[in-house]
């Protein structure tokens, strides 16, 4: 709580921030149970919503398009007193160190950046999950290749993936809400005590509306316990600080190479223990809609949207076809996908990006466990958006190509 007797300046006397008014309520209370009202809004006002209510101790911006205005809610969310501290840093590489040494210090941190955003800070993103620092980074994705650009594109997830961090792609806005409250308490778990990025694709969602189911403002999960987690948090008051509960591993300035390699092999089975959390609070890490189709569509983010149409004009035309949408790619659901997939014949994996990473993943994790041909597209990128049409005309040439009578 903060301090309501000190006077903050340019508030009247008797202020009290609105965080201290709400009300803290168990978390799956909050997921699966509280009445919730819908209401019509854009992606970037969804986050606002989502920080709102996540009971955020600070957040550090830099702006950068799509996803300054998110930053910019939080300004004004620490004027009201839902966010403790706030401030602009003077780059992404000073944000993001800036972040990780606030969640080290044991608080409930976040920052949002996008596409070139992103790549400036990946060097400190990159030393988060080997530190161990639970917090939230809300990525806006935006095109990252030359010719420069604002559109939407999410080639930069694949710069995420091998990281160590906790990752869950939105398909919409209403995604947007609940995995970025999700992604502050997985990430705080003691056995998972990692960083989280919740991406979604930029403009497609974060500047349209959609309906969004909201509970109610005067609720917030529970604070971050900063000594609860696998590594404590660091004491600024008695140095020196360590960064693990055992004994000081590291030796002169570089920690040997068994050390360093039992210590990755832990951030990356702390991933894995994380899907039990994930799967409390979002369900399923896939949605699968209907599972005994033999041609299925298979993607993460706003494509899945795109998808979703495509498998609804197939059903008016009588054809069954298939979605399995893939909610969180770190940890990367693999055996919820081969048994969404094993009977299946053909997979189409539409991507807003060029160089399809997330074909990639599902290639190498198929490998030897199906039958299906996997194949990679339709892709847009640079900003292009998806027709429905761009899908059925794959289909449709797939289907061709087998031989098959379409």
């Amino acid at each position: 709580m903060s301090n309501t007797t000190a006077q903050v300046a340019g508030k009247p006397a008797d202020w009290v921030p609105a965080g201290d008014l709400q009300e803290v309520k168990d978390p799956e209370w909050l997921f699966h149970e509280a009445p919730r009202e819908q209401i019509f809004i854009t992606g970037s006002e969804a986050a606002r919503e989502a920080i709102r209510r996540s009971n955020v101790d600070i957040a550090i911006s830099y702006p950068i398009t799509p996803q300054s205005e998110t930053m910019q809610q939080c300004g004004y969310l620490y004027d009201e007193g839902f966010i403790k501290e706030y401030y602009r840093g003077e780059e992404e590489i000073g944000v993001m160190s800036a972040l990780g040494g606030s969640s080290r210090a044991g608080v409930r941190s976040l920052t949002a950046t996008s596409g070139p955003g992103l790549m400036r800070g990946l060097e400190a993103i990159s030393s988060w999950p080997g530190a161990r620092t639970p917090l939230v980074l809300l990525n806006m994705c935006r095109v990252i290749n030359t010719p420069l650009a604002i559109q939407p594109d999410n080639i930069e997830i694949s710069f995420l993936l091998n990281t160590g961090i906790l990752h869950a792609h939105a398909e919409n806005q209403q995604d947007f809400f609940d995995y970025s409250i999700a992604a502050f308490l997985v990430s705080e778990e003691v056995d998972v005590t990692l960083p989280a990025v919740v991406s979604v694709d930029g403009f497609f969602v974060t500047h349209a509306r959609g309906n969004v189911k909201l509970f109610d403002e005067k609720y917030k999960i529970p604070p971050r316990d900063g000594w609860r987690s696998a590594v404590p948090a660091m004491d600024n008051e008695n140095p020196p600080a360590r960064i693990s509960r055992d004994a000081p591993i590291q030796k002169s300035n570089f920690i040997s190479y068994h050390m360093h390699a039992s210590w990755q092999q832990e951030v990356f089975a702390a991933v894995e223990r994380s899907a039990k959390y994930w799967r409390r609070y979002i369900g399923d890490l896939v949605e699968v809609v209907n599972p005994d189709a033999e041609e299925f569509f298979v993607s993460s983010g706003s494509a899945v949207s795109q998808a979703r149409e495509a498998v609804r004009q197939e059903e008016e035309k009588g054809r069954k076809v298939g979605l399995v949408k893939v909610k969180t790619t770190r940890p990367w659901p693999k055996n919820e996908l081969i048994a969404a997939l094993k009977n299946c014949k053909r997979i189409l994996v539409p991507e807003f990006n060029q160089a399809g990473w997330f074909h990639k993943e599902l290639c190498s994790t198929m490998y030897g466990n199906i039958k299906a041909d996997i194949i990679g597209g339709p892709r847009v990128y640079g900003g292009m958006t998806m027709p429905t049409e761009m899908l059925l005309d794959w289909l449709k040439e797939t289907r061709k190509a087998a031989g098959e009578k379409v």
